[in-house]
């Protein structure tokens, strides 16, 4: 009787993917009505989902396969992650409706790039942040040889290792699939209790144990929400950027356009053009907020200030020189705030 319950499985999940699609996409790559860098790097996207579906395929996983390369695009993840593919075995029995699906998929991809290698270095606890609501796994069991995320064994390590992204097969999820752990709703997914260091009160995480400032964390945040013209842009600048914050106190807020318009413009240019976004100390949406009409923000660039304009009748966000804060808080941390914003802020040059 169970057997016969489960003979239409393949159908249903087949058709969870399909009907999964447009929810995916439209998490990983936000609509935006100034989207034209997104066909600089399509191509090199759709080769990396064909060269990293085929390697899973060959190395078994073909369900994973499936949604790294389909028409379109089912899953892209962002630059600089690593993705865990589960293993065809542990769909069996089980459906999954999208939503589901869709934080999977999220849950099973870091915001760091990671080889096989990169992880054995690491201690047991160290936990590596998620594109899943910044929720984290966990190094559970470190060997010489062998590893365990979350309990579960990472049995083909290095399956595809490319230069902005590598994939590694695991046993399980690394969350339930079970029908009694899916009650909690889009809450399923709790992250796993990060190992503290024996000399920090800090728990211990990839990035930290990997030297990975939180500049280059908000470069791969912002990829993954959408913004990764800017992303492209800011991490081009960031070796001049990073070391230049050191002279301001390292607290900084950024304003993050759609599309900055520039790459491929001269590297002087970019950099000056992604300064004039960042200011040298950290604002929240609510200091903005509160800030009075025609109060400059002192940008890195120098002579060039922001302007408050506050919040005009036909905008419903907060507006600095002309253009409106659309996304508020976007990434904050306690030194950094950064801030979606609906379009480039012009330079005075540009202008002129």
């Amino acid at each position: 009787m169970a057997s016969s319950c489960w003979c239409w499985f393949s159908v249903y999940f087949a058709a969870s993917i399909t009907l999964g699609v447009i929810a995916i996409t439209a998490t990983i790559h936000p609509s935006s009505k100034n989207s034209s860098p997104s066909q600089e790097i399509t191509p090199l996207t759709q080769s990396l989902s064909r060269n990293a579906s085929r390697a899973l395929r060959k190395a078994g996983y073909t369900h994973m396969a499936d949604l790294l390369h389909r028409s379109p695009p089912f899953f892209l993840p962002p630059q600089n992650t690593t993705f865990f593919a589960i293993k065809d075995s542990a769909f069996r029995n089980t459906s999954l409706p999208r939503w589901f699906l869709k934080s999977l998929l999220l849950y099973h991809t870091t915001t760091t790039k990671a080889s096989m290698k990169d992880l054995l270095h690491h201690p047991t606890g160290t936990c590596m942040e998620t594109l899943f609501r910044q929720k984290n796994i966990s190094l559970t069991k470190v060997q010489r040889k062998s590893l365990e995320i979350n309990h579960v064994k990472v049995s083909n390590p290095d399956i595809f290792h490319g230069e902005h992204f590598v994939i590694h097969g695991v046993l399980a999820p690394f969350s339930p699939l079970r029908r009694q752990d899916l009650q909690g709703g889009s809450d399923f997914i709790h992250s796993p209790t990060c190992r503290s260091n024996q000399n920090a009160t800090n728990s211990t995480t990839f990035a930290d144990s990997k030297n990975v400032s939180e500049w280059n964390r908000i470069v791969q945040v912002l990829g993954s929400k959408g913004y990764s013209s800017f992303s492209i842009a800011l991490h081009s600048v960031l070796g001049g950027i990073e070391k230049d914050s050191m002279n301001w106190g390292s607290s900084a807020t950024i304003f993050a356009p759609p599309d900055l318009g520039l790459i491929g413009y001269p590297a002087t240019l970019l950099d000056r053009a992604v300064r004039l976004h960042v200011l040298p100390q950290r604002i929240t949406y609510r200091e903005l907020s509160s800030l009075p009409v025609r109060t400059l923000l002192k940008t890195v660039v120098p002579g060039e200030d922001l302007e408050v304009d506050g919040v005009l009748d036909f905008m419903p966000g907060v507006v600095i020189s002309g253009v409106e804060i659309v996304a508020p808080d976007l990434f904050t941390s306690e030194k950094f705030v950064v801030h979606g914003i609906s379009r480039a802020f012009k330079m005075a040059e540009l202008t002129a």
